[in-house]
């Protein structure tokens, strides 16, 4: 990368003011402590706890549209927005900020749709295609073909010992699941229509999902392929924007195009363990199939569910625990800070952080917001578009 990538100022604070830049993109990084965004003009790095705007390069003569971070090595993926002839959308490079090194670039036939990092291989999505690349050897290992895929829809794993991928199939509504380690290929019946979401587990065993339809999210045992629940966000067709699972796997959170954040209650656990440990169900080698359905747990459901099967189905649906309003502005990424607290982040600059009750759910509580980037910075809009 060459100095125009280097900080006007060092992490931590800029002497560059706040100009009227555009927000392409935000994405949290593995673990959810810091978030990358990826401007006009360059990218910003921030820590959540405490909020603290940890990172900020500049780059002169155009930015990027997707930065994607490697935990918190200050490695990054970059995908540029065009402007620069260096940095343009169907190459991605792959630069060490701390040492100032370049570790490699990578070109493609069409524009990047998403980047995905983990220790062990990086993922480039086009729109028909998935390349899997080793990142000791920075070799293609996997080039695989999917449906038409403009989000450029996949995800990871980040458990040290265990690298799992998902992404479309080659038809609507199937998801393929490689497990690199046991070199094993699973595809997954989610839906009827096409997949608009999707994300896994830290270890890749569960994989959570939702449709164009954005009515249902569905959680499927990725080693059998099994739906273990399925939850209902709402009635009416949305778009899902985000799906996250908390660490302990007792809940799972949604936002969607409707403005409203909705946290759920899962019934999935290891088998022969107690979740609510926050504990993974991985010994050893022994993973296969350790995610089961277990008893239902606290969603609302319909008093009218003893009727299953005579009226609608979602009569007999399992609706959302707690839920909290957004601005229906742009679109909002979520994950979870603890068991019960969820972050967001928008594409109009916003941060929130909020709380909920796990016992009586309901209306969650605003703990945190925060303006990183000036609204007028910021627009809403749909990445890679």
């Amino acid at each position: 990368m060459t100095s125009q990538v280097s900080p006007s100022q060092g992490a931590g604070g800029s002497d560059v003011e706040d100009e009227d830049v555009e927000l392409f993109s935000v994405n949290w990084n593995q673990d959810h402590s810091c978030f990358s965004a990826a401007t006009a003009n360059g990218l910003r790095m921030f820590s959540c706890k405490p909020f603290k705007e940890q990172l900020r390069r500049i780059q002169e003569d155009g930015g990027f549209r997707i930065v994607e971070m490697l935990f918190r090595t200050n490695i990054f993926g970059l995908v540029g927005q065009g402007a620069d002839k260096q940095y343009q959308q169907n190459k991605l490079t792959i630069w060490d900020d701390c040492r100032n090194v370049l570790i490699g670039d990578f070109s493609f036939k069409s524009n990047i749709r998403a980047v995905k990092l983990s220790k062990d291989y990086f993922v480039v999505a086009l729109e028909h295609e998935i390349h899997v690349y080793s990142f000791k050897t920075l070799k293609l290992i996997h080039l695989i073909d999917t449906t038409s895929n403009p989000k450029g829809l996949c995800c990871l794993s980040h458990h040290a010992d265990i690298s799992v991928m998902a992404c479309p199939g080659t038809r609507q509504g199937i998801v393929r699941v490689e497990h690199f380690g046991s070199k094993e290929t699973k595809f997954i019946t989610a839906h009827d229509s096409n997949i608009s979401c999707m994300t896994l587990t830290v270890d890749g065993l569960l994989l959570a999902t939702a449709s164009v339809r954005g009515t249902l999210i569905r959680i499927f045992n990725t080693m059998d392929g099994a739906c273990l629940q399925e939850v209902r966000r709402g009635v009416d067709k949305a778009e899902i924007y985000s799906i996250a699972l908390s660490p302990n796997l007792q809940w799972l959170a949604v936002s969607s195009d409707k403005g409203t954040m909705h946290i759920f209650s899962l019934r999935v656990r290891p088998r022969g363990k107690d979740a609510s440990n926050g504990k993974s169900a991985i010994a050893g080698r022994q993973m296969d199939r350790s995610y089961s359905s277990g008893s239902v747990g606290s969603n609302a459901s319909s008093s009218l569910s003893f009727m299953k099967g005579i009226l609608p189905k979602y009569f007999s649906s399992e609706w959302s625990f707690a839920q909290f309003r957004l601005p229906e502005v742009t679109r909002y990424i979520t994950a979870f800070g603890d068991q019960t607290t969820v972050m967001m982040i928008g594409l109009d600059g916003s941060f929130y952080r909020c709380s909920f009750d796990p016992v009586n759910g309901g209306k969650m509580v605003l703990d945190e917001f925060i303006r990183f980037m000036k609204p007028s910075m910021s627009r809403s809009r749909t990445p890679n578009t």
